[in-house]
């Protein structure tokens, strides 16, 4: 394990934001700051037959957060509450063409980039982000289902992080993804490092901000999720929700995220914001399926 000492980090505690003091108005409150033009955020990640998860959650948590929301299908999955049985890739040429038909019509005011199924496809999104000029790229790496499936590979990860990550706005891995991470670029960093530790050196592994979820520290009371963006340390705090439907939980942030971007916010105001989001749907469960269920995307559009 690579030492750390906390005092060596740049953690300024003037910057703990509370995420119950921000008021969003969600779906109601939907132009960019400064324009009266609706913001469009385009998901690409897998589909998501319940709804869930993938790009039907990201599409309904971008809507219910004041913007237009556009997808491409990265790959097809067969999964309920219970778990996902299989997942197929989506051809490659058919993959590119969904992003250059929306971007040559529907020029996307962020990106949030979730499951990928090969190599192939994160070369296509890296060639198209510099072919259009996109920018507000968050990416989400998920890589295991909360039912335990691999999600994605070492190699397409590898990729990623070597293609896609540099140029990336946000990365939203949660502690064991992040974890991961710091494994494939040869960093130990042990089993008992403090969340801010390994927050900052996973931006000094990766070159980009990143945000460690905290949701997983499930013996704690708190969800503290920490942003590293250029050495400093920034906690969003909030209290841990007891919730046994969470499928889509990182979808939603991620995808919130990209919205608030999309929209004119600061990286900062956009994770404050949309972890307000999460938590406001965390507390309102639908309880529907059999397994691990959805959340209520839509929450606040009725209102």
């Amino acid at each position: 394990m690579r030492g750390m000492n906390l005092n060596s980090l740049n953690f300024n505690k003037k910057s703990l934001i509370k995420t119950d003091l921000c008021e969003a108005n969600f779906c109601k409150d939907n132009v960019s700051k400064g324009s009266d033009k609706l913001p469009c955020v385009l998901s690409i990640a897998g589909s998501d037959p319940g709804g869930g998860a993938g790009i039907q959650g990201d599409i309904k948590t971008i809507i219910s957060n004041g913007a237009y929301g556009m997808a491409v299908i990265s790959a097809l999955t067969v999964q309920n509450t219970m778990g996902v049985k299989g997942v197929t890739a989506v051809p490659t040429e058919i993959f590119q063409q969904q992003i250059s038909c929306i971007c040559d019509d529907i020029r996307p005011d962020s990106i949030k980039i979730g499951m990928l199924s090969n190599g192939e496809q994160v070369e296509i999104i890296r060639e198209l982000i510099w072919e259009y000029s996109l920018s507000n790229i968050v990416i989400d790496p998920v890589m295991i289902s909360t039912s335990g499936k691999q999600l994605m590979g070492n190699s397409v990860i590898e990729k990623l992080m070597r293609m896609l990550f540099p140029i990336a706005t946000l990365v939203t891995p949660n502690i064991p993804e992040a974890r991961k991470l710091l494994e494939l670029k040869n960093i130990d960093v042990g089993s008992d490092i403090p969340q801010e530790s390994l927050a900052s050196e996973l931006e000094k592994a990766l070159g980009c901000p990143v945000l460690v979820k905290g949701g997983h520290l499930y013996h704690k009371d708190v969800a503290n999720d920490i942003l590293c963006k250029n050495g400093e340390i920034t906690c969003f705090s909030g209290k841990y929700i007891r919730n046994p439907n969470t499928h889509g939980t990182g979808c939603a942030l991620s995808s919130a995220i990209a919205t608030y971007l999309a929209r004119g916010y600061s990286l900062e105001e956009s994770i404050d914001r949309s972890k307000v989001y999460l938590n406001k749907i965390l507390k309102s469960p639908l309880n529907l399926g059999k397994g691990n269920g959805p959340l209520d995307h839509g929450l606040f559009c009725g209102n």
